[in-house]
């Protein structure tokens, strides 16, 4: 409800202002949303509403089909079955943007994740995550880390449990990788981001060489 109100407030007060001083406004007011303002349209044209996992971990990748990094659907894949009943939403978001990598409609899409690589973790829609035509999820991202924005395929967003970006990794961080599955703490103690109960005994979603913080 508080999110609603000041959302209403920015755009009552754009309505006001001069062109330059909407754009500022509008950027401020989108950097006090969390991601589960936002939502996808899935690959057969659901609704994927980010609110709908909120407590929960989630880590949106940009995906392509024709990509030298397009091998890491198997190790997502990996991820997701280990961790889907703990928490874990994966979200495969298929973009043409980088190389032009991504060029088919939803039939070549899930060809390629679901008959090469036996994905089924959700896929959006094919969307822009880049520049003007962004989806909003992207726009957002991009003011809430400006220096971790995506600059190729498989770039991935680490969102908590409270809708903030915790952590960015870049293409070549593959989903084993130790930098993304390395055991993790709080300041206060273990960190717990699949809901498992003994999280000593679990990798979690951290890196020292990304940016990130507490889940």
């Amino acid at each position: 409800m508080q999110t609603r109100c000041c959302l209403l407030f920015a755009l009552a007060a754009l309505l006001l202002l001069d062109a330059p001083l909407q754009t500022a406004a509008a950027e401020s007011a989108m950097s006090r949303v969390s991601a589960h303002a936002f939502a996808f349209k899935s690959l057969d044209g659901k609704d994927i509403r980010l609110a709908s996992y909120a407590g929960k971990p989630i880590l949106i990748v940009n995906t392509a089909s024709l990509c030298g990094y397009t091998p890491q659907y198997a190790g997502l894949q990996e991820l997701w079955t280990r961790y889907k009943d703990r928490g874990l939403l994966i979200l495969g978001v298929p973009s043409n943007d980088f190389g032009g990598q991504e060029p088919g409609g939803a039939t070549e899409i899930e060809h390629t994740a679901h008959g090469q690589y036996g994905v089924s973790f959700p896929l959006t829609e094919k969307a822009d995550v880049k520049g003007a035509a962004a989806h909003p999820f992207y726009r957002w991202a991009v003011l809430e880390r400006p220096t971790d924005a995506p600059r190729w395929n498989f770039h991935k967003y680490l969102i908590g449990r409270d809708g903030r970006i915790k952590a960015s990794f870049p293409s070549n961080v593959t989903p084993n990788d130790p930098r993304l599955l390395q055991p993790g703490r709080r300041s206060d103690g273990p960190m717990r981001p699949f809901g498992c109960q003994n999280p000593n005994k679990i990798a979690v979603l951290t890196s020292s060489g990304a940016s990130s913080g507490a889940m």
